[in-house]
This record gives C-alpha cells, structure tokens and sequence, in this order.
C-alpha cells in the first residue's frame, strides 16, 4: 500500500484514509433490494434501515447525507458489498428512498460513523 495525499492505494483503488471518527468519508452509493440473507447472516429486509459495506463492522450506525439534496438517513452496516468499482456503500431501498435517490439508482453521498 502506498500513501498520497491523505489517500491510501491499495490494489490500485484508492481509499480515502480516514482520521478519526470525527471525519466523514465521500463517494458514490447504490441501493438494492435483494430478499436473501445478507453477509451478516440476517434477511436482507428492502423496508429496512441497512446497508453494505465492504470493510466496517457489522452493526456500525452511520448517518448517511445525499450530497446532491441534503437528506440525511441512519442505517446500520448488515452487508458486505459494494462491488462495483467507484461505489462505497449499497443502500437498503428504504435508505434511498428517504434519500431521494429511487430513481437516479445512485448519488453522491457522506457518511459519518454515529453512536
């Protein structure tokens, strides 16, 4: 891994290194609503207030704020995802529908560990 520019490189992707839980982390979201078990072991519940992450703890809270409307939403991490490159969370469809992105299928989004 190498290190630029408060970012770190890893596999060629490169991740926003993060200072604290003070900090809040940017990037592109998607949501899905799929009715399997999520990575956690849980039903996947598209009424939910959940989303996927690909690195933090399961049960983290975060407050999520769409960059492009200012709604803001608190889901809890239940899931591994997302896989495509460029996204850095899968939103439940609740989750985005309280964010006004239904039909976009993703936006820009922060997101700040809470609680």
């Amino acid at each position: 891994m190498n290190s630029f520019a408060g970012r770190l490189i890893a596999g060629g992707i490169a991740v926003a290194a993060s200072t604290g839980t003070a900090s809040a982390d940017c990037g592109r979201a998607s949501w899905y609503a799929l009715t399997s078990k999520t990575a956690s072991g849980e039903r996947m519940n598209p009424a939910a207030m959940t989303a996927a992450h690909r690195t933090l703890p399961f049960g983290t809270r975060l407050k999520v704020v769409n960059q492009r409307n200012g709604r803001s939403v608190v889901v809890r991490i239940n899931d591994r995802g997302p896989f495509i490159r460029g996204r850095v969370l899968d939103l439940s469809k609740a989750a985005a529908r309280q964010l006004g992105f239904i039909s976009a299928g993703h936006t820009k989004i922060c997101m700040k560990r809470v609680g």
